[in-house]
């Protein structure tokens, strides 16, 4: 493990990319063969593979109770050392330093360090997990406890980029890269992929049924110029949905689900499960899972009761009701025990046309993207308006001669999104920032003002936002915000409410995570508003008209069994 975290501090010391592929692949090319899986998988920043659904259930406080425990620290001395770097692996690796820690044992190797992550993940009771971790940090000088942090806290920070590790794979054992590229997106495991690459059997790597493949990403655009110049015309067109992306895999009466980060949520839609296993068809379907009531979407918030809950009751499915949408089909068999084909490299307009075969919109709980053409700039900003008028948060722009690339942000697929509205808002507390905002204040919570009867014009919280100033306005902001900070909790600072700032964002709900009542889709610091003074801010009877007109018109545009799609 000890050569592990030196080779990963060379690729942190380095911003060249040919010295990072490189430097790795010299190193993997002499791993043996039950350290290289490890290896990779610890260089993306992860204890486990992407797809393995397993956790290791240790979390920060357990972490620096150990680490503390370990040096002879004081209680806190973990957190102070955090404080100074906003870096877990580091704070560990700091302490191991400060108090001179003398190893216990010989140093952990990295089938050693593997063994034992795995063993915490399978142990139940916080007690015996960190007992289990104890007896590993003890054997590790400060470096190796440092790096071991950071793969347990999956905070790598080191610069390194899937597409290093892929180059790093392809020189290291002789491969072309495409060829590591593609078998990495259908395995969704790169240190497999590094196996494969080593034996020479890349072109063994295949789509599998209940293995979930990453989601293809869309790439953002400015406007409908830019996305007319990128893709061409004429182009596909859906509406950007208000839910959360789900894969979904069907063999027979076998349905499971999955979500975008590879996680099965098959237990908390059983309703879709139920309906889906009825259906004749198998293959794996992209789509998205939306709360939907009366041919009308109800806000996040609302789905977010049924995120992580498994086997919901009859009353939260009753109280909210969801339907899966699809919008792209991944692999396709008539059922029956046929075979299914696969379908990624195949272009759009075929996937879709295998998709919009299954009749999924006859099928309640079911239903298909509204998919419309535009042949110009001026229709993509029409169809972009009356995607906004439904409250929805912009469109999917694709080109239908696309094939699906799992995990990659190419220009087959556009997203184009502007701002629904912009709030006034003056700034209540700053925190501390993480990675490369450590040290400044960049972190804003930000208020609007009460405006109704008895709340004597109170400030109420509507949200915090980390984005959208420049590195120069947050150190500058952080001057300020230091010379007016009313208290200190943590790493939090309660300020002065003197600045203002314009705050954009995507769609608003009601929650009772803020004191206005409200919260904020994507909110972003659109500009500092240094000239307005905080008696110029919104009021929170400004933010209910706002949302009252939003959800008057929030429909999305589907394909369902519950109505037509409105008209777009």
């Amino acid at each position: 493990m000890r050569e592990w975290s030196d080779v990963a501090w060379r690729i942190a010391a380095t911003t060249r990319t040919s010295e990072k592929v490189a430097t790795l692949a010299g190193y993997l090319r002499d791993l043996s063969p039950a350290e290289l899986p490890i290896a990779v998988t610890y260089l993306t920043g992860r204890p486990f593979p992407e797809r393995d659904s397993r956790v290791t259930g240790i979390g920060w406080a357990a972490i620096a109770a150990i680490a503390e425990s370990i040096t002879g620290a004081p209680a806190g001395a973990l957190g102070a050392a955090y404080n100074q770097s906003s870096d877990l692996g580091q704070a560990v690796g700091d302490l191991f330093h400060e108090y001179n820690h003398e190893t216990v044992g010989a140093p952990p190797s990295l089938v050693e360090v593997d063994a034992t992550l795995a063993a915490v993940a399978a142990t139940r009771g916080a007690s015996a997990k960190a007992e289990l971790l104890l007896g590993l940090l003890e054997r590790c000088d400060a470096d190796t406890a440092r790096a071991v942090a950071k793969v347990l806290s999956g905070d790598l920070r080191i610069g390194l980029r899937e597409g290093h590790l892929e180059s790093a794979i392809a020189a290291a054992f002789g491969r072309p890269l495409p060829d590591v590229q593609w078998a990495d997106m259908l395995t969704g495991d790169v240190g497999r992929t590094a196996e494969l690459a080593r034996d020479d059997r890349l072109a063994a790597a295949e789509l599998t049924m209940f293995r979930p493949l990453k989601s293809m990403l869309a790439a953002p655009v400015a406007d409908e110029q830019e996305l007319v110049k990128r893709l061409g015309t004429p182009v596909w067109v859906e509406d950007k949905y208000d839910g959360i992306r789900a894969q979904l895999h069907k063999q027979g009466a076998e349905v499971r689900l999955y979500s975008r980060d590879l996680n099965e949520v098959s237990g908390s839609y059983p309703e879709v499960i139920a309906t889906a296993a009825g259906l004749a068809w198998d293959g794996i379907l992209d789509g998205e899972l939306l709360a939907y009531r009366d041919d009308m979407a109800l806000p996040f918030l609302q789905l977010q009761a049924r995120l992580g809950r498994k086997n919901p009751s009859a009353e939260v499915q009753l109280q909210v009701p969801v339907i899966y949408v699809a919008f792209d089909m991944l692999a396709h068999g008539p059922g029956r025990g046929a075979p299914i084909d696969p379908l990624l490299r195949l272009p759009l307009r075929d996937r879709r046309a295998r998709l919009d075969a299954l009749h999924l919109p006859d099928v309640p709980g079911l239903a298909t993207s509204n998919m419309l053409t535009a042949n110009s700039a001026s229709e993509v900003a029409h169809l972009f308006d009356a995607a906004q008028e439904r409250g929805n948060e912009g469109l999917m722009v694709k080109d239908p001669e696309s094939i699906y690339t799992p995990g990659r942000r190419g220009y087959g697929w556009l997203k184009l999104k502007r701002a629904l509205a912009t709030l006034d808002c003056v700034v209540v507390g700053v925190e501390l920032g993480h990675g490369r905002r450590h040290g400044v204040l960049s972190d804003y919570t930000f208020a609007v003002r009460d405006d109704r009867p008895g709340a004597d014009g109170r400030l109420v919280t509507i949200g915090k936002a980390y984005s959208g100033l420049t590195d120069a306005e947050i150190a500058e902001m952080t001057k300020w915000f230091e010379q007016h900070t009313l208290r200190r909790v943590g790493r939090f600072h309660v300020v002065e409410p003197t600045i203002v700032v314009e705050i954009a964002f995507d769609v608003i709900h009601r929650s009772n995570r803020h004191d206005s009542g409200f919260a904020l889709r994507f909110p972003r610091i659109f500009r500092l508003r240094q000239d307005k003074n905080p008696r110029e801010i919104d009021t929170l009877s400004n933010v209910e008209t706002l949302y009252r007109r939003l959800e008057s018109g929030r429909r999305f545009s589907v394909r369902s069994a519950a109505g037509a799609a409105p008209p777009a």
